[in-house]
């Protein structure tokens, strides 16, 4: 179904817009312009009972607040960079910090809080767009950023792509958090997941790389096989293969449903939710699961680049496939 109601207003008075795809018995899905967010969810679990399984504001004066980048899209560049800099081109770059002295998820004012422009809107499919200027939380270069939402059968495809009219970096994700047992519906610690990964990133106190990859062989990382959510993980890890393949599975025993999240992206970051501490949800009330580019990898020239130069297209997918 195709459905365009006003979400609500920014303090400026424009409207936020919220776009319904998808249709029962598939899932259906309420985007925001806000960040191009994934607001609500909804799917059929094995226990026969359709509910929201991500996490989302209920207006646009509390997603403003909110610091835990709920359902937004991600970007200029998703995760961390050590120290606000790298260097780009033979010159030092310098952008804006919020995170222990280091970038997250774009600088304060990311593309999760921006406010985007609708392209296309369809029964199954929504288009929406950016510009991002030159000198963007100190990023270079004009980027122009497109995000496309599709449902396919029992699948949700999320495809971003971008391009730039100067060298710079880019790297894009999705943050919702997941709960399959429904939006709301307490921890997610009986969850089981399993990653796709042999290797993780291990990271300091502020969550920079200490440089390397280890085996998670032996350690709590091992999610080789599907486990409950017990631990605390706010880590990258290093998925097998290449191109568009399966990143994690996470089920829940209570709804009998399980989604599968595959990308083409080289890591997943999984954040337990440790940190939520909002009006709304608390510690650990959902799960999320990022498919990206590894963490720092503007300083780590070893690793998969994330350097888009002019005439090239950034891409990036990401599906969300349910089953029960």
């Amino acid at each position: 179904m195709t459905t365009h109601a006003v979400f609500g207003q920014l303090p400026d008075g424009r409207d936020v817009q919220l776009l319904t795809i998808g249709s029962e018995p598939g899932p259906v899905v309420e985007v925001l312009t806000l960040g191009a967010t994934v607001h609500r969810l909804f799917v059929r679990g094995g226990d026969g009972v359709r509910r929201n399984v991500v996490l989302g504001h209920p207006d646009v004066a509390e997603r403003l607040a909110s610091s835990d980048y709920i359902g937004g899209t991600i970007g200029r560049y998703a995760n961390r960079i050590a120290g606000g800099h790298f260097e780009l081109g033979g010159r030092t770059v310098e952008v804006r910090t919020h995170d222990g002295g280091n970038s997250l998820h774009g600088g304060p004012d990311g593309f999760d809080v921006r406010l985007w422009d609708v392209v296309s809107h369809a029964a199954d499919e929504l288009v929406l767009s950016l510009v991002s200027p030159d000198g963007d939380q100190g990023f270079p270069g004009v980027v122009s950023v497109k995000v496309r939402y599709r449902v396919t059968g029992n699948a949700v495809a999320v495809e971003m792509s971008a391009t730039t009219d100067a060298t710079t970096v880019v790297g894009l994700t999705n943050h919702a958090y997941w709960n399959l047992d429904g939006e709301g519906a307490g921890p997610i610690d009986d969850h089981l997941l399993a990653v796709d990964a042999d290797e993780y990133t291990p990271v300091g106190a502020t969550g920079i790389p200490l440089g390397e990859h280890k085996s998670v062989a032996g350690t709590p990382f091992d999610l080789r096989s599907p486990a409950p959510l017990r631990a605390g993980f706010d880590h990258n890890f290093v998925v097998r293969g290449e191109g568009l393949r399966r990143h994690a599975s996470l089920s829940s025993p209570r709804t009998a449903m399980t989604v599968e999240m595959w990308s083409d992206q080289p890591g997943l970051q999984v954040y337990t939710g440790d940190m939520l501490d909002g009006p709304r949800y608390q510690r650990r009330a959902g799960v999320a699961l990022e498919p990206q580019l590894f963490p720092d990898s503007p300083n780590h020239p070893e690793w998969p680049s994330p350097v888009l130069e002019p005439g090239e297209t950034y891409r990036s997918t990401i599906e969300w496939r349910f089953s029960s």
